[in-house]
């Protein structure tokens, strides 16, 4: 594996799968966290480890919203995917929006924290709230990203699955 930064030859892939629902408090976005090692789909580039970049090392994924950041491990083009799957709304105050973003430092940890892209409000559809997305934004190993969620149901809701991917390619193949 290259190290952090450098540029390798061929596109650089991190895929996450969290199945373990996530509860959603009402009114604000919240980063989608995602586990590590086995329970991870892909990561043979080291975009999504315990031991991060800046040297924090994350406890619990489940509880920790570092869990939810991917770190580039090139700068790039790069290509965002998500896939995520609501419960259904409460019976009363329902939720009547959703919402999804690709965020870059959402945690405020370098100096372009909280720079959005791709938001999207979703009205609820009568079946099921699955939703998928993709966007291409410049991505560069000292700026990590995330997924963040957020809905207007007067109780916290789920998320029941959640996919989120990040493909590189090395700027000469652009």
């Amino acid at each position: 594996m290259p190290a952090r930064g450098l540029t390798s030859p061929g596109v650089q892939v991190c895929s996450l799968k969290a199945d373990t629902p996530q509860l959603i408090q009402p009114g604000c976005y919240q980063i989608l966290r995602f586990p590590y090692g086995s329970a991870e789909c892909t990561d043979v580039f080291g975009m999504h480890q315990v031991d991060q970049p800046d040297e924090y090392v994350v406890a619990d994924w489940a509880t920790d919203d570092r869990s939810g950041l991917i770190w580039p491990s090139q700068s790039g083009w790069g290509h965002l995917y998500a896939m995520i799957h609501w419960e259904p709304a409460s019976a009363t105050g329902g939720y009547t929006e959703l919402r999804d973003q690709y965020v870059r430092d959402p945690l405020g940890l370098t100096s372009s924290p909280n720079d959005t892209t791709a938001t999207e409000h979703r009205v609820p559809t009568p079946g099921g709230q699955f939703y998928a997305k993709s966007h291409g934004i410049y991505v560069n190993p000292d700026t990590p990203l995330a997924l963040r969620v957020a809905h207007n149901d007067c109780a916290p809701r789920n998320v029941v699955l959640a996919e989120f991917k990040l493909c590189i390619h090395p700027p000469e193949a652009v």
